[in-house]
């Protein structure tokens, strides 16, 4: 279509009687069509209008978000960034993905200057702690614990504040750009990370939700029996980035039910369940 025949179709919105009928034309036409209802929007000077339109941009976004979704999952779910990237878009539709990208290759290159090949695991830990913690400030938004900000990595990256998984992926997506052997691990109501060698003695576990201290096994086994849960060897073990887009779908929509917006629940929702393929997944808050 043209930009005349475009604008003309978006016109049409405002007769009632086929305004259902042009939505559905509308919708066929994808997200192509959103630079176009914008300015539709900014021309409109009826309030009721200007919501349908709003409305109508959501769906679309919404609609390509999915699919896109659905494109990462079919692909292997292997870029943790662009899963965690398309989770931001949800929130914020216009993030720029190589923007994410710079600021944890900036992390990363910090890191790199201070890394020697010869160091010990627990030093090469040290140093991303330094980096991430102390130079660049990362930590706990123990204030807004709950807020949907903590799931938006472009948000946590801008404030500096994070839950415990989004403060873990900051840190897991540094570690993985200088090969180190650093994973995600799915606890009860706390996400971690594992530095896990061939040799398991050198294993050891990151809490970043408290600056990246170090912890054991035992102490993870102390944390999963003040829970009275029963142990499962997955709480030791890494998981996957689909696995850790997943439960960060999780934490958000549990952040929209606190903040009673049901229909922003509803949609992440969805979301999720193109991710876990009708599986049951237990939610979990960090």
């Amino acid at each position: 279509m043209t930009t005349k025949e475009i604008k003309a179709l978006i016109s049409l919105l405002d007769d009632p009687e086929i305004a259902p009928q042009i939505q559905s034309e509308i919708q066929n036409l994808g997200e192509t069509i959103i630079p176009y209802l914008e300015e539709s929007w900014e021309e409109s000077l009826d309030p009721q209008q200007q919501q349908r339109l709003e409305d109508l941009i959501h769906q679309l976004q919404f609609e390509g978000l999915q699919q896109r979704l659905r494109v990462w999952r079919d692909d292997g779910a292997q870029d943790l960034l662009e899963g965690m990237w398309l989770l931001n878009s949800y929130q914020y539709p216009d993030a720029d993905l190589q923007a994410l990208n710079r600021a944890i290759e900036q992390l990363r290159f910090e890191a790199w200057t201070l890394l020697r090949s010869e160091m010990h695991p627990a030093d090469q830990i040290q140093v991303l702690n330094h980096v991430i913690f102390r130079n660049h400030k990362f930590s706990a938004n123990t204030q807004h614990f709950h807020s949907p900000a903590n799931s938006m990595l472009q948000r946590v990256i801008e404030t500096k504040r994070g839950n415990p998984l989004s403060l873990c992926v900051l840190y897991l997506l540094v570690a993985q750009r200088l090969d180190l052997p650093v994973f995600g691990v799915n606890l009860p109501n706390l996400f971690v990370l594992t530095y896990q060698l061939d040799d398991r003695p050198l294993s050891f576990y990151i809490n970043c939700y408290n600056r990246g201290v170090v912890l054991s096994r035992s102490d993870i086994e102390h944390y999963v029996g003040q829970l009275g849960i029963t142990s499962q060897e997955s709480f030791y073990e890494p998981c996957s980035h689909l696995d850790i887009v997943r439960r960060a779908m999780r934490n958000l929509q549990v952040s929209f039910e606190r903040l009673q917006e049901p229909a922003k629940a509803e949609e992440v929702g969805q979301l999720l369940a193109i991710l876990t393929d009708n599986k049951e997944e237990e939610a979990e808050e960090e």
